[in-house]
């Protein structure tokens, strides 16, 4: 089976408790070091995990007890660490988005290149059941020809619940870059690469008010648009339009749906690892449900890493630094668009990755044998 993979998370805040969960106590895998900018908050959490120890966030970056770095800062740090990895000659897999504009994510995959270590990164959600079942009934033709999809996320904001809800209203931030991960990849999933995008967005309001903990009351500034639509042209000629919102109340519109030909396919929140997958199809007269047939079944924060260990150089890893660098450069060219008020193409194009195939819990919860070498990118 060999050494068990040493993993050191950066960044300890709301996220990190659910990749832990995930994480810790694994055959194959070993959390060695944990490191914050809030050194006690690290020494509280390595206090609670046998064996891990608590780093400055350059010594866990340089320790040579750890293979690959857990990047899980915030969006405007995630180059910086994701480079000082790889500088040390590390793999990193990290929180999307995979930097906080394009070519910070560009630098980190050409230094990756150079390197020759891996690049993993979030969202995960999509390998779980309820996108990975939706994919498998789209490839077996359930709706036909894909001809176009809409997706579709509306809230009303972070601030009522995070009590650190800055940075989503910073450069990084937003529903886009935020929330608009889950949806771009499951598309990419669904529909394949985008060529080209179109966009509009706007800002209406400067300020937000933080709705709890310590600094309930206390406003905050938005330094980013807070609503963004667009079209997405996806290489395969489908069409997506696709609203993510900061600014609205809720929708009874489905999170994402797919139609074809011959059928539309609603298709459950790309937040979630699970949920419904309904199918209508022509002539028909009700939605159907379709059972669960591919994906991590009761999936968790974090099992895109250990896919990405698992990988190995032996396949791609599923939540690969490809894809997300095509689904940040989508990001970032409807934001463009948007600010422009033109077409966009797009220079990067990613392979949808394979199919998940319907794994049981206890399967993937006792996952694939990993070695301690670098993983592929």
């Amino acid at each position: 089976m060999g050494d068990p993979h040493r993993v050191g998370v950066v960044g300890l805040g709301v996220i990190s408790r659910a990749y832990l969960d995930t994480l810790v106590g694994r055959p194959a895998l070993r959390v060695t070091a944990v490191a914050d900018l809030d050194a006690a908050r690290s020494a509280a959490v390595a206090a609670e995990l046998p064996g891990v120890e608590a780093m400055s966030v350059e010594s866990l970056l340089s320790s040579p007890d750890v293979d690959t770095v857990l990047n899980l800062t915030v969006p405007a740090a995630h180059a910086e660490i994701a480079l000082g990895a790889i500088r040390h000659g590390k793999s990193v897999y990290g929180e999307k988005p995979l930097a906080a504009d394009f070519p910070a994510a560009q630098a980190v995959m050409a230094a990756a290149d150079r390197a020759a270590v891996g690049v993993g990164c979030a969202p995960d959600t999509v390998l779980g059941t309820g996108i990975q079942t939706a994919r498998a009934a789209v490839a077996a033709g359930s709706v036909g020809r894909p001809l176009f999809a809409s997706a579709v996320l509306v809230t009303p904001g972070h601030e009522r619940w995070h009590p650190h809800p800055d940075f989503y209203y910073a450069l990084g931030g937003g529903p886009l870059l935020d929330m608009g991960p889950y949806y771009l990849t499951s598309l990419v999933h669904l529909l394949g690469p985008v060529r080209a995008v179109i966009g509009a967005s706007s800002r209406l309001r400067a300020e937000r008010v933080i709705g709890s903990g310590p600094r309930a009351g206390e406003r905050i500034p938005v330094e980013v648009d807070s609503h963004v639509s667009g079209v997405l042209e996806h290489a395969s000629g489908a069409l997506t339009t696709i609203t993510t919102s900061f600014d609205g109340v809720t929708s009874t519109a489905a999170p994402i749906e797919v139609h074809g030909e011959t059928g539309t396919l609603a298709v459950p929140d790309p937040n979630h690892f699970d949920g419904a997958v309904r199918l209508f199809e022509l002539g028909g007269t009700e939605w159907r449900t379709l059972p669960p047939s591919a994906g991590y079944a009761d999936g968790a924060r974090g099992v895109g890493l250990l896919d990405f260990i698992a990988a190995d150089g032996r396949r791609a890893p599923r939540a690969s630094g490809e894809l997300a660098l095509h689904v940040l450069e989508t990001m970032s060219a409807l934001l463009r668009s948007s600010a422009e008020g033109r077409r966009i193409e797009l220079t990067t194009s990613a392979k949808p990755p394979a199919l998940v195939p319907l794994t049981a819990a206890e399967e993937w919860r006792g996952e694939e044998t990993a070695s301690a070498g670098p993983a592929a990118r």
